[in-house]
């Protein structure tokens, strides 16, 4: 009596679950994944008690403001003579902010500051005055810089390591010949959506607890203000990350199969490092740039990292994150066509690099 054959689908997830088992039971992957844990949970601890420790600011106040700050709780009082040498202090770094009285404010005074007032000043004082910017195009100061930091590194470290470690397997089953076993078990279609969901599972993983650190820490600082306005670009960075994971998923393993041995994956996949590599050095680097972000959140290469900075900082409206999401999707099925074709056009072919027009072709 004849077995039969499983579907495409039970072929994709016994490929799949392949895929999780050998990754779970290796040591550097858990080792790594343990060091990334542990910094994630340093950062982001660090980042709340940073943000949070607004005890003893300095700020100047005049002579005419100084009943304002009377018993105000966590506040250095610096008098200065009038309202310039108070923006002459803001300016200079002296101070984190100034206070002084305003005839036309309805609570008879105003808060001055540079690019941003710390939310903990305003709440020392008795009620909430108008805040003036002296520059009100700056940023969001160093907490800015540090989520940045964080969505660049969680995406480069994550996509960087299941990309390389799709790309290893690839090669290391052509190269031993196992895959000639698995394509006449599995289709070779399913043997690529296999990889790729199996990896993807993992890599998600990796990111929602990640973003669990990150709700843990911030609770345990007591940085609920911070929390709130952090959750939803950190939930918008799961989705993105889910699709451009696929799209470089995909990309990886067509790219490993075109090479059969260990040594010349590099030649083949150096490409999609250096695509993953820049929105890394790009958010660090230009995280405070509108214009670069804004780029940034249309490419798909870039837009995991770009568009929730952005959303972070409150410079996108609420239609573009759903624009650039459908962009991101349009690219993932489209690398997915293409890097099907070329994974099971390459995946036979023994000895010297394919190259890429031979693989495009039937």
């Amino acid at each position: 009596m004849s077995t039969a054959s499983p579907s495409f689908a039970q072929s994709t997830w016994l490929v799949a679950e392949r895929e999780i088992g050998s990754k779970l039971r290796s040591k550097s992957f858990i080792i790594s994944f343990a060091i990334l844990f542990l910094a994630a949970l340093a950062l982001v601890i660090w980042g709340g008690f940073s943000a949070g420790n607004a005890s003893g600011s300095p700020v100047a106040v005049t002579s005419d403001a100084s009943s304002y700050v009377q018993n105000a709780p966590g506040l250095e009082v610096q008098q200065v003579a009038d309202r310039a040498a108070a923006e002459a202090a803001v300016r200079g770094g002296d101070v984190d902010a100034a206070i002084v009285a305003d005839s036309s404010s309805p609570t008879g005074f105003v808060v001055i500051g540079d690019t941003a007032v710390s939310n903990t000043i305003l709440l020392s004082l008795a009620q909430l005055p108008p805040v003036e910017l002296l520059d009100p195009s700056g940023d969001a100061g160093f907490l800015g810089y540090l989520v940045a930091v964080g969505f660049g590194a969680v995406f480069f470290i994550s996509a960087q390591i299941f990309g390389a470690t799709i790309a290893q397997s690839v090669v290391e089953e052509k190269q031993t010949r196992v895959v000639e076993l698995l394509i006449s078990a599995v289709p070779v279609r399913a043997l690529l959506a296999g990889k790729v969901i199996g990896n993807t599972v993992l890599a998600m993983g990796q990111i929602l607890i990640l973003a669990a650190v990150a709700v843990i820490g911030l609770t345990v600082t007591d940085q609920t203000e911070l929390l709130t306005g952090i959750g939803a670009p950190i939930a918008w960075f799961a989705v993105f990350f889910l699709f451009g994971f696929v799209l470089l998923a995909a990309l990886f393993a067509a790219a490993a199969a075109m090479v059969s041995r260990q040594e010349d994956i590099g030649t083949t996949t150096t490409p999609l490092l250096m695509l993953i590599m820049a929105p890394y050095f790009l958010v660090i680097f230009a995280w405070n740039n509108p214009l670069i972000l804004g780029i940034m959140s249309y490419v798909p290469f870039s837009a995991p990292v770009g568009m929730p900075m952005r959303l972070f900082l409150g410079d996108a409206q609420w239609w573009e994150p759903l624009l650039s999401l459908a962009v991101l999707l349009a690219t993932c099925v489209g690398a997915i066509l293409v890097g099907a074709k070329i994974y099971e056009n390459s995946l036979l072919r023994m000895g010297a690099r394919v190259k890429l027009s031979e693989a495009l072709k039937r």
